[in-house]
């Protein structure tokens, strides 16, 4: 009985040292949230219309941050775009992605909106990973974004006149510092499917995570031949993204591995461009007030500061270090959270890279 009163006496403990220290990151959060506003809206004369791609915590921000910029904003689905821009007559069609839910004919679609008169955009997000599918794509628009910077000279070559470099940004309405459940609480967290050289990655480190309160989420981790080790973090299946923030804000580390950009590695990169920007998982986790270490892309010191407001790894060994050093100094570890958040806020909102968009129109 002593032992099992010593141990909820621990559990207890615990509970409490985690809510003092929950509290001190929401607090300091809440003082960003409070002195860093998001950018204000500035109407435009405009009437748009957005097709958007499925991905709602991308296509919500987008959509919200439009309708606050222009004079109005429609929604369109992918198969009904034609019939819809020929009934309102928008100034311009941003289409989100034209990949995966667009029909194959959407291209014969966006050729007769633009004969009617009306601009059409594209904003690639899923570059490099689908080249293939997006090459012949990007001659069939007034306008292409893409969020990759490789990607830029590579539409140009193709003969895409109008391309620019957009990188994405986060829907800080659904991504935000909040208080998580008991359920959410880990050391370590990683949401995303089970690309290889995560698996890879993840494989490696499994000595080392076998000790500490792990959650690794997504799909196809199955794939991961240190099941035995990591099987009680395993959480197979997607994650929504109102869950996920709970993650992000519940974890004391969160992790960010960009997918792999190697032909046949899990994407559809024939014309093999090397991926040089960061996702959209960057921006999320630190609108979170969330401490990341990610791996380094060659554009990440134009969004973020390694060591100031993000954390980086270039090996495994590195990363475990600063995963130890991170998980035993908590003042620290929310000091780099506040400034993402901070970093973030300022710089990488919807409304911040929509009106950036609308002024390349």
């Amino acid at each position: 009985m002593k032992a099992v009163g010593r141990k909820a006496a621990a559990g207890r403990n615990a509970s409490h040292r985690h809510g003092y220290g929950d509290g001190y990151r929401l607090g300091l959060c809440q003082a960003v949230e409070e002195r860093v506003p998001l950018p204000q809206p500035y109407s435009r004369d405009m009437k748009l219309m957005y097709v958007p791609q499925g991905f709602p915590a991308i296509d919500q921000g987008v959509t919200a941050a439009l309708r606050s910029l222009v004079r109005e904003c429609i929604v369109a689905e992918a198969p009904n775009m034609l019939e819809v821009a020929a009934r309102e007559r928008p100034d311009l069609v941003l289409v989100m992605n034209g990949l995966h839910v667009f029909p194959d004919n959407h291209l014969e679609d966006i050729a007769k909106i633009r004969g009617m008169g009306m601009k059409t955009a594209v904003w690639f997000v899923d570059d490099p990973y689908f080249t293939e599918d997006t090459a012949p794509m990007c001659t069939g628009y007034d306008i292409v974004f893409t969020h990759e910077l490789g990607c830029v000279p590579f539409y140009r070559g193709l003969g895409a006149s109008n391309v620019h470099y957009l990188p994405l940004a986060v829907n800080t309405d659904m991504f935000k510092p909040q208080r998580p459940g008991p359920g959410h609480l880990y050391d370590i967290c990683f949401i995303g499917n089970a690309f290889w050289n995560r698996v890879a990655l993840l494989d490696e480190m499994a000595p080392f995570l076998e000790d500490k309160k792990v959650l690794i989420a997504g799909g196809y981790w199955e794939r991961l031949t240190q099941i035995q080790r990591l099987g009680r973090s395993l959480h197979m299946g997607y994650i929504v993204p109102e869950e996920t923030v709970n993650y992000y804000n519940g974890a004391k580390i969160v992790l960010n591995i960009h997918r792999p950009d190697e032909y046949g590695q899990d994407n559809r990169n024939s014309h093999h461009i090397k991926a040089k920007s960061i996702n959209p998982r960057t921006y999320e986790i630190s609108a979170c007030g969330a401490l990341q270490i990610t791996d380094v892309r060659e554009d990440t010191n134009s969004h973020y500061r390694p060591g100031y407001d993000i954390e980086t790894f270039g090996s495994v060994s590195e990363l475990q270090n600063k995963i130890s050093y991170y998980l035993q100094h908590e003042d620290k570890r929310v000091e780099m959270a506040w400034r993402g958040l901070w970093t973030t806020r300022k710089e990488h909102s919807f409304v911040s890279r929509m009106n950036t968009l609308l002024e390349l129109i």
